[in-house]
C-alpha cells in the first residue's frame, strides 16, 4: 500500500476509474468512524428522557432538561467541530480521527455512570465534543484521498452508512436493553447499559491506526505552509485566512446557511420523533411505548439510509443545488404533516421513514458538497466551520421546542418550527455549483 495515491483535483474521469483497495479501505474506516459516532446519537436521543427520569428529583420534567442536555450536546459538537477542524488542518486527518473517536467512545461511556441530570448534560457537552471533530476528519480524508469520479459516491456513502448507526442504536434499545427498564444487569438499568455499549467503537482505533495514511494533498499543503513562513495566503487551519479570501467567505457563509437549515430541523424536531411516540401513545404500558419509540427510530432511519442514497445519485447525476433545493422542499412538507398527524403505532412506522428520508438526505449533501468548497489547507477548518458552527445556531432548537410546548402544543410548536427549511430554500440562490468540478485550491477566482 506504499504505492502513490491517484489525485482527486484530477480530469474528470469514470465513477470507479482508478478506484484501488486502499480507496475502499478508506472509505470503510472513516464510514465506520462516523457510523459508530451516529450510534451515540441514536441511543443518546432514546435513552435520554428514561436517564433523566431516573435522574431528576420526583417531579422533574424530564422532556425540558431532555432539551438542555441535547443542548449541550449540540454545544460540544459546534466547539469540538471547529477545534478539531482546524487540527486536522495541522495535525492531520487520521490523527484527528483517533483522538475524536476515543473521546466520544470514552465519554458515552461515563454517560452511563452519571448520578445526577448536572453530570448526565456535562458528559453530553464532552461526548459531542469528540463527535462534531469526527465529521469533519473523515470526509475530508475521503474527499482527499479518493479519484474525483468517485468522490461524490464515497462521500455520500459515507453519510449514507451512518443511518446504520442510527438503526443499530434504535435495536439495541429495542431488543437489549430497554431504556426505561429498570435493574437489567446488576442493578442497571437499561439506559446506562446502552451508554455502556457506546464504548465498544474505541476499538476501531486500531485499523485506523495500522492502514490510514495522511492524504498526499494535505502533505503538500503542509510543506507549502512551512515553506511559506507563515505567509497569510498559506496558513493552514486558520478561520481568520477563510474568511479574509472573499471566495471562501462566500463559501463558507453559504455552507452556514444550509447547514443551519438542516440542523435545526433534526435536532430541533425530528430527533424528537421518540417524543411525539410517547404523546401519540399515552396512556398505554411503557414496554409497548418503548418498542414502538425504538421501532419507529429504526424506521425513520432506514428512511434516512435511502434519503441519502437518494440525494447522492441526485448530486452526482443532476447537480448539487437541485439536489438540496428538493430535498428542503421535502424535508419542510413531510416534517409538518408527520407531527400534525401521526396518533398511531402504524402511524409511526411509515410516517417517521418518510420524514428521516428528507431530513437526513440534505446531511448527504452536507458531506458531498462542503469538502467541494474550500482548499487543501483550509478544507478541514471550511467543512469544521460549516458543518459545526451551525450548532451554536441550532443548539438553543431544542430548548426552544420544550418552551414553545409550554405555550402550545407540542405538535404546533413542531409544525412552526419546520420553516426553518426556508432558510435552505433561500440560501441556494447564492450557492455556486460544484458537480463535475475539480477541488478548490487557490488559484484567483471571482465570488
Amino acid at each position: 500500500m506504499s504505492a502513490p495515491l491517484p489525485q482527486s483535483n484530477g480530469p474528470k474521469t469514470g465513477v470507479f476509474e482508478g478506484v484501488t483497495v486502499y480507496h475502499w479501505l478508506v472509505v470503510l474506516i472513516a464510514s465506520f468512524g462516523w457510523l459508530f459516532d451516529c450510534m451515540d446519537q441514536a441511543i443518546f436521543s432514546l435513552a435520554r428522557e428514561s436517564a433523566l427520569k431516573e435522574l431528576l428529583p420526583a417531579g422533574g420534567d424530564a422532556v425540558k432538561f431532555g432539551g438542555y442536555a441535547t443542548t449541550s450536546m449540540i454545544l460540544g459538537w459546534a466547539t469540538g467541530g471547529i477545534i478539531f477542524g482546524m487540527m486536522s488542518d495541522r495535525w492531520g486527518r487520521v490523527k484527528t480521527m483517533v483522538v475524536t473517536l476515543l473521546v466520544y467512545s470514552g465519554f458515552t461511556g461515563f454517560s452511563g455512570i452519571a448520578r445526577n441530570e448536572m453530570e448526565f448534560i456535562a458528559f453530553r457537552f464532552l461526548v459531542g465534543l469528540g463527535v462534531g471533530g469526527m465529521f469533519g476528519a473523515a470526509t475530508t480524508l475521503v474527499a482527499e484521498s479518493v479519484p474525483s469520479g468517485f468522490r461524490a459516491l464515497a462521500l455520500g456513502s459515507l453519510q449514507a452508512l451512518s443511518a446504520t448507526g442510527n438503526i443499530m442504536g434504535g435495536l439495541l434499545a429495542a431488543n437489549l436493553f430497554q431504556p426505561g427498564a429498570k435493574e437489567v444487569w446488576m442493578g442497571y438499568s437499561g439506559w446506562r447499559l446502552l451508554f455502556f455499549v457506546g464504548v465498544l467503537p474505541a476499538l476501531l482505533v486500531v485499523p485506523m491506526i495500522i492502514f490510514l495514511r495522511e492524504p498526499e494533498a494535505w502533505k503538500r499543503a503542509k510543506a507549502e505552509a512551512a515553506q511559506s513562513a507563515g505567509a497569510k495566503d498559506k496558513q493552514v487551519g486558520s478561520i481568520g485566512a477563510l474568511f479574509k479570501h472573499p471566495r471562501w467567505r462566500h463559501h463558507a457563509t453559504i455552507g452556514l446557511l444550509l447547514g443551519v437549515s438542516g440542523m435545526i430541523g433534526l435536532w430541533g424536531i425530528g430527533f424528537f420523533s421518540p417524543e411525539l411516540v410517547s404523546r401519540a401513545l399515552e396512556g398505554q404500558p411503557q414496554e409497548i411505548v418503548d418498542r414502538v419509540r425504538a421501532n419507529g427510530f429504526v424506521l425513520q432511519n432506514v428512511g434516512s439510509f435511502l434519503g441519502m442514497l437518494a440525494f447522492t445519485f441526485a448530486a452526482s447525476f443532476l447537480s448539487r443545488r437541485l439536489a438540496f433545493l428538493g430535498s428542503f422542499i421535502f424535508c419542510l412538507f413531510s416534517t409538518a404533516f408527520v407531527f400534525k398527524n401521526l396518533n398511531s403505532p402504524t402511524d409511526a412506522y411509515w410516517m417517521l421513514p418518510m420524514m428521516g428520508f428528507a431530513q437526513l438526505a440534505v446531511f448527504a449533501g452536507y458531506s458531498i458538497y462542503f469538502p467541494e468548497l474550500f482548499p487543501t489547507r483550509l478544507r478541514g477548518t471550511g467543512v469544521g466551520f460549516c458543518y459545526n458552527t451551525v450548532r451554536y445556531l441550532a443548539a438553543p432548537a431544542p430548548t426552544l421546542l420544550g418552551y414553545l410546548s409550554t405555550r402550545m402544543s407540542f405538535r404546533t410548536a413542531a409544525i412552526a418550527m419546520s420553516s426553518v427549511y426556508l432558510i435552505g430554500i433561500i440560501a441556494l440562490i447564492w450557492a455556486p455549483e460544484t458537480k463535475g468540478k475539480p477541488l478548490p485550491e487557490d488559484e484567483p477566482a471571482s465570488v
